[in-house]
């Protein structure tokens, strides 16, 4: 069951959650699409990092879009990207000037920013999603069903 009813306005189930205000939907989406094609990381390290996301904040429906993230853990950028993301949604005080040493070894200043400004979005985006009891049944575009996820 929803908490709130769904609007009118938007193509995806979320959408509709946030698309009473026709305005924040829009604004919403175009800031989504700035973060995924008018980036310097590369596409599938967002992909990555939307997954590991989706698995710590307990959003179904973000879980079911493509299941558990699914990289090489010996491609030492993307697991140590995957890392910050999950301690930023864990716990973002104890992030120091040491994890930002550490990722700038792989990314510069302006993919720092970016990395931390996406994490940042995706978590509010998946939070959304969890307390609007969005579930995989919501998920349209689902790839997996959470029965077949192991240990969710």
């Amino acid at each position: 069951m929803k908490r709130i009813n769904i609007s009118d306005n938007g193509s995806t189930m979320f959408e509709k959650m946030i698309g009473h205000n026709n305005h924040i939907l829009k604004k919403w989406n175009d800031l989504d699409e700035v973060l995924w094609k008018e980036t310097s990381l590369d596409k599938n390290l967002l992909e990555q990092i939307r997954r590991t996301l989706a698995f710590e904040n307990k959003c179904e429906y973000c879980m079911v879009k493509a299941g558990k993230p699914d990289y090489d853990v010996n491609d030492i950028k993307t697991s140590v990207v995957c890392g910050f993301a999950e301690l930023f949604c864990k716990d973002h005080f104890s992030i120091s000037e040491k994890h930002f040493e550490i990722l700038k070894e792989f990314l510069s200043d302006k993919e720092i920013s970016e990395l931390c400004t996406f994490i940042a979005f995706i978590q509010a985006s998946q939070k959304l999603g969890k307390i609007f009891n969005l579930s995989e049944n919501d998920q349209k575009n689902a790839v997996i069903k959470l029965k077949d996820i192991e240990n969710v």
